[in-house]
């Protein structure tokens, strides 16, 4: 017997696929997907014929998907495997994530789901959008409501690797693969405007807010800046759903979009930039100030983020490739320091008018899940305020020179800091924080385990 159960806001009202149907009836096929803890959307294909029930009675989904390795493997004794017989959860659509899929060779639809938090239990402890939403919530309960928006740097690459079977930058309208960095170069932005093109396309169709392109410090590395949102949800939400437009449409024109925290080791590694501003229940900045730092809201708010920094990396490089990233003078920060105007720091408070005074975090690798990150850096705004902390002074100049407390340099470090953290069982939850630290156990051992290419260089004659 199905059970209707009503999906509480922000799950969408079936009105919104009645009137999509009717808008496209050449749409046959929806894809269907949720966001697992490592950022990855899984989830399924359907046929038209199945979209109105999903928006009436939820979507049964497996508990595994939720607790999947990034190799897709199950992790042993997390609570959602074979604990629970891998048992269907419920999910929903949420408001605004049905759109079309302007990649697809037939036309197709998506819809971006959620686990709902009681119908989709067990898998709901472990969906990261119900965590963020969590700490937004807590947040709005004392007055502030989090702005934010996300820049995502990727590479775009040649489908076929290169004669030693390594990633190479794709091949340039005009037949040239580039191979030295020109950043902010027009002209490499110019050879790549089909690509641009059918991207911005998608991004309107779906109502992305994509704004600024840039060619960035690597040859075929690109940056696109993402609009910022009142609803601090609805831009993660997007910012999800624009890292899987970028790679759908970069798979039309023969390339792959790379979100590799580190693909080169020679090469400038990519980010996400966070940025982060609080508000009023009227929209009011709670950071504007003539002074560029900000009222006194704005320091706190990254002295919590420091205070947390070490509990919280590990959501901000989940990865081990994560952490070749964090070079010095690579514009990739490597300690804990702030400062106004000042892309050497981990904390930026951007230039710009009062109304725009915002944090802008630089620590993210554009492997992070942008939904834990985001949950992760708006809480430790909140321990900051509450507990009424402050940074010290503001690094001017060459924030990569000097003594500062440095960040953990490796994937083991960070885990361990993450496992042995009560403030993130606080504020994440304990059985989030429970998954997600066995996800990464396993993750790391089968990464360790694994022989390759470097250890045979180093060692297959030497040792």
């Amino acid at each position: 017997m199905i059970v209707h159960i009503e999906a509480p806001m922000p799950f969408a009202k079936p009105q919104e696929a009645i009137d999509f149907l009717e808008k496209h009836p050449q749409i046959q096929h929806i894809e269907v997907f949720i966001i697992d803890p490592n950022g990855i959307p899984r989830g399924k294909l359907l046929h038209r014929q199945e979209i109105m029930s999903m928006y009436h009675y939820g979507r049964p989904l497996p508990s595994t998907i939720l607790g999947l390795t990034v190799q897709g493997d199950d992790v042993e004794n997390n609570g959602l495997a074979w604990e629970v017989g891998d048992a269907d959860c419920t999910a929903y659509p949420i408001a605004g994530g049905l759109s079309l899929q302007t990649w697809r060779t037939k036309p197709t639809a998506q819809v971006h789901l959620a686990m709902h938090p009681e119908a989709g239990m067990p898998a709901a402890m472990a969906d990261p959008r119900l965590v963020l939403a969590n700490v937004i919530e807590r947040l709005k309960a004392d007055g502030l409501y989090p702005v934010m928006a996300a820049e995502l740097e990727f590479f775009l690459l040649d489908e076929r690797p290169d004669a030693n079977g390594r990633p190479q930058p794709a091949i340039h309208k005009d037949g040239h693969r580039p191979s030295h960095t020109q950043v902010y170069g027009i002209f490499e932005l110019e050879q790549l405007q089909p690509f641009l093109d059918d991207l911005y396309h998608a991004c309107e169709v779906q109502g992305i807010p994509a704004r600024t392109a840039i060619s960035e410090y690597a040859p075929g590395q690109v940056e696109i800046t993402l609009e910022h949102r009142a609803d601090a949800l609805q831009a993660i939400d997007e910012a999800v759903r624009y890292k899987r437009l970028v790679k759908g449409v970069a798979a039309k024109h023969g390339y792959k979009a790379c979100f590799m925290a580190k693909p080169f080791g020679d090469k400038a590694g990519s980010g996400m930039h966070m940025h982060v501003s609080l508000a009023d229940a009227d929209g009011n900045n709670l950071f504007a100030s003539d002074d560029p730092q900000g009222t006194p809201l704005l320091p706190q708010a990254i002295a919590g983020m420091m205070a947390t920094l070490e509990d919280a990396q590990l959501l901000f490089c989940p990865n081990a490739n994560s952490f070749r990233r964090f070079q010095s003078s690579s514009y990739a920060p490597i300690a804990k320091t702030w400062g106004v105007n000042n892309r050497t720091v981990s904390f930026r408070v951007p230039g710009g008018p009062a109304s725009s005074r915002h944090i802008e975090h630089r620590i993210c690798g554009a492997d992070a899940n942008p939904y834990l990150a985001a949950a992760a850096i708006l809480a430790a705004c909140h321990h900051g305020i509450e507990q009424n902390l402050s940074p010290g002074t503001a690094i001017t100049g060459n924030g990569y020179e000097g003594d500062h407390p440095t960040l953990p340099t490796d994937w083991l470090s960070a885990l361990g800091n993450f496992e042995r953290s009560d403030w993130i069982k606080q504020v994440l939850g304990s059985d989030f924080h429970r998954i997600y630290t066995k996800l990464k156990r396993a993750e790391y051992h089968q990464f360790m385990a694994e022989v390759g290419a470097q250890d045979w260089h180093w060692y297959l004659t030497h040792a």
